[in-house]
């Protein structure tokens, strides 16, 4: 039976963006993370029955009937989304899924407090995770949670009907995963990735180190903003501003042009193959690097790093623990990928059971689906990684500089026709001012 899927991602796996319009439209919604696990929700998804159309991010309730209408199932995948900097999008979320009158399936959402998994944080959101949560099991068997913090979260709230299903982006490869170690030690001149995210601030004492240490460190930010220093360079406010995180284009990781930042999951995923290690607080960026093959250490830094870590078994230090003196050598020998590789089918079976309650099909259990994915995705040119401004290639500048002639091109014109139609319409309004003053005399 055919059916018609709408999917809350900010695009699809197959939507191509330049670096730049990435920039401008926000394509990776703030974060590149969010792609790599809607574009897995999407590919597991993807059956030979299945029409999959992303919204763009897009909640509105005036959109229900027109839903309603075109689509057989909402499926909304989510990261952090039980935090209070998005309840304002979980009460728009909320009020878009009480007007839908199909099913509403959630699929791997989690709560975001600190280590401690503090219930007093929280309280200020419970009245919108409660109104989302029901709303949500009025169309749904259950709802799909990242792990035990936030399973144990609803529970306080009163939900019963609670599945812990991890993150769609561990199984991006199905069944398979496989992530072992390349050599049997971590040397000075070895390839390692770093995720960083800028507000842990704890975090400069050990970039200054591997820095110093490792020669061919590559930091792989994930954040818009810092999109916008590597393609424009610093905003006017921050011009001469210098910080131990590399957000500024003073830092050493931008002038020494050892920062790579993809606007596509799958660039993202080729890069790290070339890589030894990958560690960091990124969750996301941790992940990728799995699925990649290569092995990856998470500092748990909040609940909802924490969560997935232990749930997936990933290697991981809670940050409290992290010192300025850590080093990827260390880390790379203490990390152990056992119970990571031995239980990733169980865990995989516990989202197909998911997926089978709430009659959603599996790409991998539908012929070739999922193979006709991967080599779509191999058919298709993504943009590569961005690097800094002043040492990017020329035909990277020159490709810049291209788009933002034809940006000001376009709003020039735009600017015109503004200009031309506000113009008719004063002319239009003086002349009908005067007829009506030529027939009042």
């Amino acid at each position: 039976m055919h059916q018609r899927i709408l999917l809350r991602a900010k695009k699809g796996p197959f939507d191509i963006y330049t670096p730049e319009e990435t920039f401008e439209r926000n394509w990776i919604g703030d974060n590149s993370g969010n792609l790599v696990f809607s574009h897995s929700a999407h590919k597991i998804l993807r059956t030979a029955n299945a029409e999959i159309t992303s919204t763009g991010f897009r909640s509105d309730a005036r959109d229900a009937d027109m839903i309603n209408e075109k689509y057989d199932v909402f499926v909304v995948p989510l990261a952090n989304a039980f935090r209070r900097s998005f309840a304002h999008r979980l009460v728009s979320m909320t009020r878009l899924i009480r007007r839908l009158k199909i099913p509403v399936v959630v699929f791997g959402v989690g709560t975001q407090t600190n280590l401690k998994g503090d219930r007093e944080y929280l309280r200020q959101i419970d009245e919108p995770v409660k109104d989302f949560v029901s709303a949500v099991l009025d169309r749904s068997h259950s709802i799909g949670v990242r792990g035990e913090i936030t399973e144990s979260y609803l529970k306080t709230l009163g939900f019963s009907a609670v599945d812990v299903i991890g993150c769609p982006s561990m199984f991006l490869h199905g069944d398979t995963l496989r992530v072992e170690k390349k050599k049997p030690y971590l040397g000075t001149e070895d390839r390692i990735a770093l995720t960083v995210s800028p507000y842990v601030k704890s975090m400069a004492k050990v970039i200054t180190a591997h820095h110093r240490k490792y020669p061919n460190l590559c930091y792989i930010p994930q954040d818009v903003k810092t999109l916008g220093v590597l393609l424009y360079g610093d905003a006017p406010e921050d011009r001469g501003k210098k910080s131990t995180i590399p957000i500024h284009t003073s830092h050493p990781l931008f002038t020494e042009d050892k920062i790579r930042m993809f606007v596509d999951p799958w660039t993202w995923m080729d890069h790290l193959k070339g890589f030894d290690f990958n560690f960091g607080t990124r969750i996301h960026g941790t992940i990728t690097a799995l699925v990649s093959g290569t092995p990856g250490y998470l500092f748990a830094h909040d609940s909802r790093t924490l969560e997935l870590a232990r749930y997936f078994d990933i290697p991981y230090r809670e940050m409290t623990d992290v010192s300025g003196e850590v080093d990827a050598a260390q880390l790379y020998e203490e990390a152990d990928y056992t119970a990571l590789n031995n239980g990733h089918k169980a865990r995989y079976e516990t989202m197909l059971s998911f997926l089978n309650r709430h009659d959603l099909g599996n790409s991998f259990a539908d012929g070739d689906c999922a193979a006709r994915f991967d080599q779509q995705v191999r058919d298709t040119v993504y943009p590569p990684g961005v690097g800094p401004q002043a040492t990017a290639p020329t035909e990277q500048l020159v490709s810049r500089i291209d788009w933002l002639r034809e940006q000001n091109q376009q709003l020039r014109e735009k600017l015109d026709a503004q200009t031309s139609q506000q113009l008719r319409t004063r002319v239009r309004r003086a002349v009908g001012s005067r007829v009506k003053q030529i027939l009042n005399r």
